[in-house]
């Protein structure tokens, strides 16, 4: 059974996306790689529930739900008793406990999450900088930037920035290498709004080997060797220390641990 492929089925009457957040962060506590998931959004009638988990029960899977409508909730949890699979109420249980504690009614209403309000035009905006200054693109962007991420290749910088931006916050990063001067507006950046990421070399160096592979480049390149790794963590480590910025060991850190961390300190 731990072979086979697994089925895991997100259903939502808004997008979907907080019940795929706690799904994925569950999923990396087994094998991702086995997981197929798959997001049915936006649902609006019972008839959608009861084919929703009619196929789920068919690949032999479970569901994972944010349902604020109670009628749907409920056609849920008997689909899913009827059909004998798992059925796991992710918002539900939050909604009730602010019933039973304060009395407050729900308003009932899907996708209140992604209001087009201020915040959600703060994170497209964030969305928006960290694609136009990533990798170094333009260095003005630093000092435009609320989080300035600096590191050698392949220390999750981009992701990072990413990850920031669905928070609201403007990150720009540059990546380091001895034989690339950095430009002169990393200078003129208070330490506080820098991170420098660094990661231990053996980790790299997998990363960068894996990285070749899936590209079809030669394993063999300098890029990927342990003695060029060393190099690029010395001159990142002395450049970081002359910045006075904070440094985030990034070895074996999910990207949202690390961007708590950055979170935290900024």
């Amino acid at each position: 059974m731990h072979n086979e492929q697994q089925y895991l089925v997100i259903c939502s009457d808004s997008i979907g996306e907080t019940a795929e957040a706690v799904a994925q962060a569950t999923i990396r506590q087994f094998n991702p790689e086995q997981v197929t998931v798959r997001r049915f959004s936006n649902i609006r009638s019972v008839n959608e529930v009861r084919q929703v988990v009619k196929e789920t029960a068919e690949k032999g899977g479970f569901i994972a739900y944010t349902l604020v409508q109670p009628e749907l909730r409920e056609m849920m949890k008997a689909e899913a008793t009827r059909f004998q699979i798992r059925a796991v109420d992710i918002m539900g249980p939050m909604l009730q406990a602010f019933v039973d504690t304060y009395g407050n009614t729900p308003k009932r209403q899907p996708g209140l999450l992604h209001e087009m309000n201020e915040d959600y035009f703060r994170r497209i905006e964030a969305m928006e900088f960290a694609v136009k200054y990533d990798d170094g693109r333009d260095a003005r962007g630093m000092l435009q930037a609320q989080v300035v991420l600096i590191g050698v290749s392949r220390t999750s910088k981009t992701p990072l920035s990413i990850y920031l931006a669905h928070k609201g916050i403007k990150s720009a990063n540059l990546p380091i290498m001895p034989e690339v001067n950095s430009p002169m507006e990393l200078f003129k950046i208070p330490s506080r709004r820098i991170i420098g990421l660094t990661m231990d070399a053996e980790h790299i160096l997998n990363i960068r080997t894996e990285r070749l592979k899936v590209l079809g480049l030669p394993t063999g390149s300098q890029y990927a060797t342990f003695q060029r790794i060393i190099e690029e963590l010395e001159y990142g480590q002395a450049l970081m220390k002359q910045l006075g910025c904070v440094i985030i060991n990034v070895t074996n850190k999910a990207i949202e641990e690390t961007a708590g961390l950055i979170m935290d300190y900024i």
